[in-house]
């Protein structure tokens, strides 16, 4: 019983989070006057990924590291299969150019170096972890210094530009609404998934992944319903390369992280390569920059299929 108050406790306070933070990045994007799609890759990702990079720390301190990067990799299979796919299911995308020039390319390279880096010799040690936090750095210094001016503001009629100290207060309760939701929902999922004796990996890759895409899905959801499609896009986008490149990185900087359950490299590791490079036929098939609702239902219907066998 309480880990079901916990999981409906959980889900309340993302949701709220995720339209508290929406509201400060659109504001934030207007005071500072960057794309909207910018703010979406660098606050509202940072934000979205704080419980990911808890969640790992966490496991990773604990002695339990198939947790922190079955955590890692699940939600980033998530983010793509079950959060874009309900998200375009809802309302179409439109696609911006730098979608296939920046943001895909760079979600790509993040996603293999992680492979090469864990592959071979199953763990992901302190220096791999610096190279992967440097490479973070680099691409957001190239946001924002050069992307800046190449992407479009979407329904700039609908902004509301909020006083800094709202904006701030906004940023601040998203932020901290997101991590207590997501500790409360993985609290109660874990102990109802340890309950019926799943183990360690599955756990990490199945329902811990889900309650911290949770963030994720809320702010992308409630995006699309106030039409600012450019951060639900950026958003996941973004996140999935932060949570490579920042949670990850910043993990193993912390304490190694060595590969327990050989799964998560024979299994998990390439149905998140594949959700990443599956992106781009859909996002150009059959409508070039464009992700339909018949899109969403090829997305989710491959994550329910990479769910089913992960349990099975």
């Amino acid at each position: 019983m309480q880990d079901i108050v916990f999981i409906v406790l959980g889900l309340a306070l993302l949701i709220f989070g995720g339209s508290w933070l929406l509201k400060a990045a659109v504001a934030l994007s207007l005071r500072l006057n960057i794309p909207k799609i910018v703010i979406g890759m660098t606050v509202v990702s940072f934000a979205t990924s704080a419980p990911e990079l808890i969640v790992s720390i966490k496991a990773a301190l604990d002695g339990f590291p198939d947790l922190a990067l079955g955590n890692v990799v699940g939600s980033n299979i998530a983010n793509l299969g079950l959060v874009l796919g309900i998200t375009v299911i809802l309302g179409s995308i439109d696609v911006k150019k730098s979608f296939y020039t920046t943001d895909w390319p760079v979600m790509m390279l993040a996603s293999l170096l992680f492979f090469g880096f864990i592959y071979f010799d199953q763990e992901l040690q302190e220096y791999e972890g610096i190279i992967m936090v440097v490479m973070l750095f680099a691409f957001l210094v190239y946001l924002l210094r050069f992307q800046k001016q190449a992407v479009e503001d979407e329904e700039p009629e609908n902004d509301v530009l909020l006083p800094n100290y709202k904006t701030a207060l906004f940023l601040i309760l998203g932020g901290v609404a997101l991590w207590g939701g997501s500790e409360l929902l993985i609290n109660g999922a874990v102990g109802l998934a340890s309950y019926y004796g799943v183990t360690e990996r599955v756990i990490a890759v199945t329902v811990v992944s889900i309650g911290t895409s949770i963030p994720e899905l809320a702010a992308s959801i409630i995006a699309v319903i106030k039409k600012e499609k450019a951060i639900s896009l950026g958003n996941l986008i973004g996140s999935n390369i932060f949570n490579l490149l920042a949670v990850l990185g910043i993990t193993s900087i912390i304490t190694p992280i060595k590969v327990m359950d050989q799964g998560l490299l024979t299994n998990d590791i390439f149905w998140m390569l594949g959700f990443s490079f599956l992106i781009l036929p859909l996002v150009f098939i059959p409508k070039g920059l464009r992700l339909g609702w018949r899109d969403g239902l090829i997305l989710v219907g491959c994550y329910v299929t990479f769910v089913y066998f992960t349990i099975s």
